[in-house]
């Protein structure tokens, strides 16, 4: 579902519904749970869980209360992550890892649709452990708020961008010279790889 908020468009997206019975004296109660993703698709994430009596109540108290949570998380040239993580919540793990332009969104069950609406285009997912999408959730979220960019680091580090994002670039071992030019402008001849 597509809502325009002020000036951007945010994205919602109903990833579990659960129901609940209760059994009373005039027969069975019934009550719903919901849980929605919402996102701009260009960095911004909530989660939101609702309950009650009808689904589409339920629904509409989610998306509330996910677009009030809502967190920017930095993404690397706004496709993947920056870096692999690692995270836990309760019985639930999952790992997930950069990838390459063009490798898509492989990830599975209520992952999927918090990575494709927070706009992630490049990444692949591992669950461990558990399927419950709330816990699965959880322990995406916790690992997604552990992404830092490079301009962060090199801002705590007292360094330049260069000098942090040049050494992860393809994986490659990359030796320059001790008689090269700074990095603010090196030559390329002056540079190996491996």
């Amino acid at each position: 579902m597509r809502t325009e908020s002020g000036n951007q468009e945010i994205f919602d997206k109903l990833v579990y519904v659960s129901r609940c019975v209760k059994v009373v004296k005039g027969g069975r109660k019934f009550s719903f749970s919901a849980i929605v993703v919402s996102g701009d698709g260009k960095g911004k994430i909530g989660i939101g869980l609702g309950k009650a009596a009808e689904v589409m109540d339920a629904r509409e108290k989610a998306v509330h209360l996910a677009r009030k949570q809502m967190i920017r998380i930095p993404l690397r040239d706004g496709r993947t992550l920056h870096h692999d993580i690692t995270a836990s919540y309760c019985s639930g793990k999952v790992i997930m890892r950069s990838a390459p332009s063009g490798t898509g969104v492989i990830a599975g069950g209520a992952v999927r649709s918090l990575l494709e609406v927070l706009g992630i285009q490049d990444v692949v997912v591992k669950s461990v452990g558990t399927s419950n999408p709330h816990n699965m959730l959880k322990a995406a979220m916790k690992g997604l708020k552990q992404i830092k960019s490079p301009r962060y680091i090199a801002q705590k580090r007292g360094k330049k961008v260069g000098e942090i994002v040049g050494k992860r670039e393809h994986g490659l071992k990359v030796t320059i010279k001790s008689d090269a030019a700074p990095l603010d402008g090196f030559d390329t001849s002056e540079i190996t790889t491996e």
